[in-house]
């Protein structure tokens, strides 16, 4: 029997109600196909330069997630940081 592993990097953090919070990105995932075989699929646009690693590392940490079943409720989208709105400058643009 074949299992299948969401592949899922940590890409940042955000803040909700004082707590810091976790900002996750599935990248792809690993299949095993029953026979002793094991493949990855890996989003062509994923760049693990962009991910955060620990100073001095020259690595970083991908988890492997059983992938929710079909109908379950999956957590809400983490939300955008708002910008703050530019002041308005009362001095003349010339």
């Amino acid at each position: 029997m074949s299992k299948k592993f969401d592949l899922v990097v940590k890409s940042g953090s955000y803040t909700s109600n004082g707590a810091e919070k976790a900002r996750w990105k599935t990248i792809g995932a690993v299949m095993d196909d029953g026979k002793g075989g094991m493949y990855a699929f890996i989003d062509a646009s994923f760049n693990p330069a962009g991910i955060a690693r620990k100073e001095g590392s020259e690595s970083i940490m991908v988890s492997f997630f059983e992938p929710k079943e079909r109908g379950q409720s999956a957590p809400s989208p983490a939300p955008e940081p708002t910008p703050e709105p530019e002041k308005e400058s009362t001095e003349i643009p010339f």
